[in-house]
Formats: structure tokens, C-alpha cells, sequence
């Protein structure tokens, strides 16, 4: 199982790429779940300064921007 997470502190950026990105999980079928991290240590941890970012088994694959449902499809298969 994937570990998925969407880092950023609630702004509406941040909000939009976990909608979408819950999108993309439920398309492809797969039920992992998505983990909201607002905690702006956490965040740094993973080297993001931009948000919102989208990480991937410990791995940022996006930040900074909101990609679409089908791009955040191929950052997770």
C-alpha cells in the first residue's frame, strides 16, 4: 500500500490538490488512504518550502502547484 500525503496548511491551493487527490485514488481503484499535514514542522521535514505538495512514499512529486486528476494518477501508479 502507498502512503500518500498532502502537505500545506490549509490554504485553498491545499484544499483543491487533497480533493483531487482523493479523486485519483478513488479512479484508479486502488483505497489508499490520503493523509492531510498541515504542521508546518512536518512539512519542512520533507525539504518543501511551496505549498501545497503532494508526497508519495516519502518522495515530494509536486509542490508548489496543483496538478490535474490525471497527472497526480501518474505520480501514483
Amino acid at each position: 500500500m502507498k502512503e500518500i500525503k498532502v502537505l500545506g496548511p490549509g490554504c485553498p491551493k491545499c484544499e483543491k490538490l487533497m480533493e483531487l487527490t482523493k479523486q485519483a485514488v478513488d479512479e484508479l481503484g486502488l483505497g489508499y488512504p490520503v493523509e492531510k499535514v498541515s504542521d508546518i514542522q512536518e512539512i519542512i521535514k520533507y525539504g518543501v518550502a511551496i505549498t501545497p505538495a503532494l508526497v508519495v512514499d516519502n518522495e515530494v512529486k509536486v509542490m508548489g502547484k496543483v496538478p490535474s486528476v490525471d497527472e497526480i494518477k501518474k505520480m501514483i501508479e
